[in-house]
């Protein structure tokens, strides 16, 4: 046989009856051949060769000493598939020869190569998952002996023995939670092997304990006790071997393993049932706590990490448990105190310590399990953990605050963010405590505050402020602090806080956001926090908070600005002209602003509203008679951003539901709308801009945003620009078809499809862009998915809406039909989902709308079968062959049930496109 070990050489064409020679040869392919369609046709071959009784035989010659390491790793794959996925297929009386020449071949490779031995000793596993209990109850038992012995296994020397055993032992349980086996037998080889734990479990003790094991075999002995776990061990079987991986945790280079081992021991979920071993665990971990507080004093972060590990896990998945035992509640404070230095750990995360984001889930579980105790216990505990939890909020402040200024600047950008994310989990923690601490919380964080703030007798740090007001921040951001009677007092404290930071001064802001909705109510307070806000409105790097403190005042307090309305105006005009901050948070200022104008006196709106939008405007004017270039495109598109956006939060119907709760009489009329006079005064040059630009896609987008969010705030008020703006939309359409023109169109039908006196334009634009989208999909309009789905969703509305406008004799609703079927041929699930939708609808009405009726009997076999095609879209041609060979199976096939099995399940395995893969492997 032609050896691979000796390297590549050419394909030999021919002897075609010569199975051994083209195992060989795809082999060669398979791992030297550079060519991936050769390798794909290789690795099809092997998978067939593998399914193949004669599989059961060349997969020793494969195993052979003198072949290379891939080879012999193809041979026990083989071996491990016969067994797994063919075991019918072994020869009668054959067992006990497979058996024992599959643990020969174990121990002959117990010495390496590792990939070999581990893919032997599954196969060996799932032979045993094969047999047992029924064939061979006592195989575990049995391969302790022959390993341990060498019976059988007379290759290997003592070590080598142990380690293939202990690999052995490690898959087990593996295989079983891998294989796909059904439940009732699976939950019967689970309790099989559990009825050997203790003989496995004395094993690895001893190795554990014995003092000159050497140190890869008790790493082994740990991995197996994990993958055992995973048979449902009780904690109460494992107590002897979890005070030996405990011993361990003092051997630094078992540390890592032994944590693992340890976590997964006492993370068990059914530990519960336990309570007397839990409790003996408890004293275990505490006696961790010298060697954690070295290890912080050290700076070793792996070994502090690795021990806050176990007493989170403990304490965490235990929490109930524990709790409950309320004649042993001193043993669970200690726990807590221990947690609680992890939470605490010196220095700053990530960069000095990585523990203290660990312990964060922790207080939930414990605030929760405490708060759902009986009246009687939640007492108790709640006068012992109280404190601790104010001494909590104490520490994550302290945890949450930035390092000194000189450090923070020596930080990576990862560690910056890291940093972010971690003050993120703290003000959820914070914000979630505060239903157990409750107003007092506040009145703590106050009384600090104002005590930093007026001591000037102890300079203190801006860190320490800046926590502080994050603390505050956290809180007000999500509960309701309304009835807190320290607001006010922390209101009055903000303007004395000398801002001379970045990170300080944006804490100011996003808690002077935080607190909107507390201003809303007290709007006397405004002119305390208003002016903070708009100063700092002017520096670019408080942009995002300054901009989102501004914006949440303004919608949150619309209704009480009517005083500070010019200094806002005057300020914001001034940062847009200014180019201070970037696109989206002009965005952000115009929606501000659209908040603020929307709720002045009715008088005063158009002139205010002129005076912000007419620079942008004359701007716009200047772009728009400059010939078109890259250079001015942007501006364009940024100036009707900033019109769009403003547009989107100018909302007078808020304005009259007030009046209208305050003045049911005086409800004013928008038969002049401010923003229709704006739009109306801006058409010509819009007009203008798009002779221009009709090409553009981006400019085109901006135009219908700037059209598509006046319409959705003003509503009905819309009405004098329907005509013009439908035909300003067919010239759009016409011109560059694009999902956005059908957006826009979209909502106008939705708004306006029952207007009598619109139907005419609105009818007329429908059939327009219908007919111009009908000519996309004669040309192809697989390149313009977007489009497609948005005609599929302007349609759905029409017919939802105002299904009248599909009596047009103008209006091709048979076109529109064999649209959605060419849709159907759309892989995007998002174009597929408005198809369906569509047919839906059209269905829905093929009472009331005869057109629909008639193209739906001529063709509705026509959408019946593609959809039948659309189902089996995924699937192979090679399908079809399969559905013939499953209703035209031989006889001999018909008689055979388990062949009729195998065709079922390529097939299913087929019509899913899962052939080939992991899960077809194991299926």
């Amino acid at each position: 046989l032609h050896r691979l070990a000796e390297g590549p050489e050419p394909i030999r064409p021919g002897r075609p009856n010569d199975r051994t020679w083209q195992r060989w040869t795809a082999l060669q392919q398979l791992y030297y051949d550079p060519d991936m369609d050769k390798k794909n046709v290789a690795q099809k071959w092997l998978t067939q060769a593998q399914a193949s009784p004669q599989a059961w035989h060349f997969c020793w010659a494969l195993l052979q000493p003198d072949k290379v390491p891939e080879i012999q790793f193809f041979g026990a794959s083989t071996l491990h598939a016969k067994i797994s996925r063919h075991w019918s297929d072994l020869p009668p009386g054959q067992l006990d020869s497979l058996r024992s020449q599959l643990i020969a071949q174990v121990g002959q490779f117990a010495s390496g190569p590792k990939m070999v031995l581990t893919r032997l000793c599954v196969a060996l596993a799932s032979l045993v998952l094969h047999v047992l209990p029924e064939t061979w109850p006592t195989a575990v038992p049995d391969l302790l002996c022959a390993f341990q012995t060498g019976e059988g296994v007379t290759e290997a020397d003592g070590q080598a023995r142990c380690l293939a055993l202990l690999e052995l032992l490690a898959v087990l349980p593996e295989e079983l939670q891998s294989s796909r086996i059904p439940a009732s037998r699976r939950s019967q080889l689970r309790s099989a092997l559990a009825v050997d734990w203790s003989s496995v479990c004395s094993l690895f003790q001893q190795l554990l304990q014995r003092p000159d094991a050497p140190c890869p075999v008790r790493e082994r002995v740990l991995r197996c006790v994990s993958s055992w776990l995973t048979l449902g061990i009780a904690l109460k079987d494992s107590e002897g071997l979890l005070e030996s991986c405990f011993a361990l945790l003092k051997e630094s280079e078992l540390f890592d393993t032994a944590v693992e081992t340890i976590v997964s021991i006492i993370s068990q979920p059914d530990c519960q049932r336990f309570a007397d071993s839990l409790l003996k665990v408890v004293p275990q971990v505490l006696g961790l706590q010298e060697q954690l507080k070295k290890a912080v004093q050290d700076g070793d972060m792996e070994t502090s990490h690795g021990i806050c590990r176990i007493a989170v896990a403990l304490g965490e998945t235990h929490c109930r448990t524990l709790l409950e035992q309320v004649d042993r509640w001193q043993g669970f404070q200690a726990l807590v105190s221990m947690i609680m230095s992890c939470t605490g750990t010196p220095g700053h995360y990530p960069v000095d310590e990585t523990s203290s984001s660990l312990t964060l889930t922790f207080w939930y579980t414990l605030q929760d399990d405490i708060t759902s105790l009986d009246v009687e216990r939640q007492t108790l505990y709640l006068q012992i953990y109280r404190p601790v939890y104010f001494q909590l909020v104490d520490v994550l402040l302290q945890k949450a605050s930035f390092p000194r200024d000189e450090d923070y600047a020596t930080w990576s950008a990862d560690d910056k963010e890291q940093f972010r994310t971690y003050r993120v989990d703290i003000s959820d923690t914070l914000m979630y405590v505060y239903e157990l601490l409750g107003p007092e919380l506040l009145r703590n964080l106050y009384d600090k505050l104002g005590t930093l703030l007026t001591d000037t007798t102890h300079p203190s740090s801006w860190q320490d402020i800046e926590a502080l007001l994050f603390g505050f921040q956290s809180i007000a951001e999500t509960v309701d602090v309304s009835y807190s009677d320290v607001i006010p007092g922390l209101i009055g404290l903000i303007p004395l806080i000398t801002a001379n930071n970045v990170q300080l001064a944006e804490t100011i802001m996003f808690t002077i956001g935080s607190l909107a909705e507390w201003l809303a109510d007290h709007s006397l307070m405004l002119a305390s926090v208003l002016p903070v806000v708009l100063h700092g409105l002017s520096n670019p790097e408080l942009s995002v908070a300054c901009v989102s403190a501004l914006k949440r005042i303004c919608r949150e307090c619309r209704h009480d600005l009517h005083l500070h309305a010019s200094d806002i105006m005057a300020v914001s005009q001034a940062v847009l002209v200014k180019d201070i901050h970037k696109s989206p948070q002009c965005m952000w200022i115009m929606q501000a602003l659209g908040f603020l104008l929307s709720a002045l006196p009715s008088d005063e709106i158009l002139g205010k509203l002129l005076s912000l939008v007419t620079p942008h405007i004359q701007q716009l004017e200047k772009l728009a008679n400059e010939p078109p270039s890259s250079a001015n495109k942007l501006p364009i598109v940024h100036i009707l951003g900033l019109l769009a956006n403003l547009f989107s939060t100018f909302d007078l119907n808020k304005q009259s539901e007030r009046l209208e709760v305050m003045r049911p009489v005086q409800t004013p009329p928008h038969n002049n709308n401010p923003v229709v006079v704006v739009l109306q005064q801006a058409f010509p040059l819009i007009q203008i801009i798009l002779n221009k630009w009709l090409n553009e896609p981006e400019v085109v987008e901006a135009v219908c945003a700037a059209f598509e969010k006046s319409l959705k705030t003003l509503l009905h008020d819309f009405a004098p620009l329907v005509t013009q703006l439908c035909e300003l939309i067919g010239q759009m359409f016409g011109a560059y078809p694009q999902a956005s023109a059908l957006d826009l169109t979209r909502q106008l039908v939705h708004i306006f499809g029952c207007e009598k006196d619109l139907f005419s334009p609105i009818t007329a634009l429908l059939e327009l862009i219908t007919n111009i989208t009908i000519s996309i999909f004669q040309l192809g309009s697989r390149d313009h998915p977007d489009v497609v789905e948005s005609f599929m969703q302007l349609h759905i509305q029409v017919l939802r809406r105002k299904s009248d406008l599909y009596l047009s004799d103008r209006l091709d609703i048979k076109a529109v039909f064999y649209c959605g079927i060419l849709s159907f041929k759309f892989p995007e699930t998002p174009t597929l989902k408005a198809t369906c939708l569509l047919f839906t609808e059209l269905i829905s009405h093929c009472e009331d709308i005869p057109v629909v009726r008639e193209v739906l009997q001529e063709d509705g076999k026509l959408l019946l079968q593609t959809l039948l095609e659309v189902r089996y879209l995924c699937m192979h041609s090679a399908l079809y062959k399969h559905l013939f060979r499953l209703f035209n199976c031989s006889h001999r096939e018909q008689v055979s049930k388990r062949r009729m099995k195998d065709i079922v399940k390529e097939f299913a395995l087929l019509s899913r496109g899962l052939q080939g893969t992991e899960y077809a492997a194991s299926y």
